[in-house]
C-alpha cells in the first residue's frame, strides 16, 4: 500500500514556475514508477509525465515537453513537477500516482495508487 499527498499547486500568471511535489508513504516506494496526471473542467485526466523506479528513464506528453520536468529523491520519498512558461491551458487539477508493475505508462489505468490533486490555476 502506497500513500501518496501533492502540494505546491497555487495561482500563477502565464509565464511563471510552480513545483509540485507528491509525498509518499508505505512500504517499497522505490519500486514505484510514479506518473503526473492532470484534469481541467469538464475534460478527461489526461497523462503529463512518468518517471521510472530509480530515475533513470523520464517520459513527458508532447504539451509540457521542453517546459515540465520530473525528478524523484527516493531517500525522501518524494516526486517533483517543475513546470516553468507556464500556459493558462495548463490549468487543471494535478495527481500524482503510483504504478508497481509498469513502465513509463501513459494511462490512467495503469496506475494502482493516487493522490488527492492539487489545483493549478494559470492567469492570462
Amino acid at each position: 500500500q502506497v500513500q501518496l499527498v501533492e502540494s505546491g499547486g497555487g495561482l500563477v500568471q502565464a509565464g511563471g514556475s510552480l513545483r509540485l511535489s507528491c509525498a509518499a508513504s508505505g512500504r517499497a516506494f522505490s519500486t514505484y514508477n510514479v506518473g503526473w496526471f492532470r484534469q481541467a473542467p469538464g475534460k478527461e485526466r489526461e497523462f503529463v509525465a512518468a518517471i521510472t523506479w530509480n530515475g533513470g528513464s523520464t517520459s513527458y506528453a508532447d504539451s509540457v515537453k521542453g517546459r515540465f520536468t520530473i525528478s524523484r529523491d527516493n531517500g525522501k520519498e518524494m516526486v517533483y513537477l517543475q513546470m516553468n512558461s507556464l500556459k493558462p491551458e495548463d490549468t487543471a487539477v494535478y495527481y500524482c500516482a503510483a504504478d508497481q508493475w509498469g513502465g513509463l505508462d501513459t494511462s490512467t489505468h495503469e496506475y494502482d495508487y493516487w493522490g488527492q490533486g492539487t489545483q493549478v490555476t494559470v492567469s492570462s
